[in-house]
């Protein structure tokens, strides 16, 4: 079941990703139809990995992987993230382990820039997520961005629009319409060293009592002197305020990692 559901949750992000490649290639960049949009620059992003090991009176693993794309053209770009977190434990004595951590999560945005400043977006979150009993939890988001920071060192923004989710609680699912504020902060330390951090409110258009809300603080500074290699650390926070049936309202989680930025 449990393979299933994972295989569901990158099915439905590799559809959303082949259709908005094929949206931003059908989009006019030039004065004719027959040029291709030019390339800003090639692929570029990171891929981290953390692990965590502890052996004596527990014994605990804790896995995290995770890895950010991101290309531009001349008026537009496309982000790709996924990211996933194991965990499991066993007192001594025991026979059997439990699982601790298990999730997965995968987005995809496309922006079209309309000025410097101004663009506009369309997202798709999913979401597994086995300890919070969250089967899966699909987010379609439309909108328009504004950058109100933008050069450099630092960058501020903030996306608004409609949304749509569809999910699997236990064994209840249900859909419902959205709306969808979400702020982004980067400011670089110096040539080496970056900070960030995100802010996400979902609340349901006709019962603003039902609403999620993801944060994330990160900090990451260049272990070598060619900047690839880098030590990260994120502090992610997920409040669902109607969780599943028997979960707590609020996950919280602290990441460390080695990552390798090509």
């Amino acid at each position: 079941m449990l393979s299933n559901t994972k295989k569901s949750v990158a099915a439905f992000l590799l559809i959303a990703l082949a259709s908005a490649l094929s949206a931003r290639a059908q989009a006019p960049a030039a004065a004719s139809t027959n040029v291709a949009p030019a390339v800003i620059n090639p692929w570029h992003g990171s891929a981290a990995l953390g692990l965590t090991l502890a052996r004596g009176n527990t014994d605990t693993t804790l896995f995290s992987l995770s890895t950010h794309a991101e290309r531009k053209w001349t008026n537009d770009d496309l982000n790709l993230g996924l990211e996933g977190l194991y965990g499991e434990s066993k007192l001594t004595g025991d026979t059997k382990s439990t699982e601790t951590a298990e999730s997965l999560h995968g987005a995809i945005q496309d922006n079209i820039n309309f000025t410097d400043r101004l663009f506009a977006y369309a997202r798709v979150d999913g979401l597994h997520d086995g300890i919070s009993d969250i089967e899966y939890r699909f987010t379609l988001a439309p909108g328009a961005g504004y950058y109100f920071i933008k050069n450099k060192v630092s960058d501020l923004s903030l996306e608004v629009g409609p949304a749509y989710i569809f999910e699997k609680l236990d064994d209840h699912t249900q859909s419902f319409a959205t709306l969808r504020v979400s702020e982004k902060f980067h400011y670089a330390l110096s040539a080496r060293s970056r900070v960030w951090e995100t802010l996400e409110f979902l609340p349901q258009v006709d019962k603003f009592d039902n609403y999620i809300a993801n944060a994330e603080l990160g900090v990451e500074a260049g272990l070598n002197k060619s900047e690839r290699l880098l030590l990260r650390t994120v502090l992610q926070d997920s409040y669902d305020s109607i969780p599943a049936p028997g979960r707590l309202k609020n996950d919280l989680k602290l990441i460390a990692s080695v990552a390798y930025k090509f």
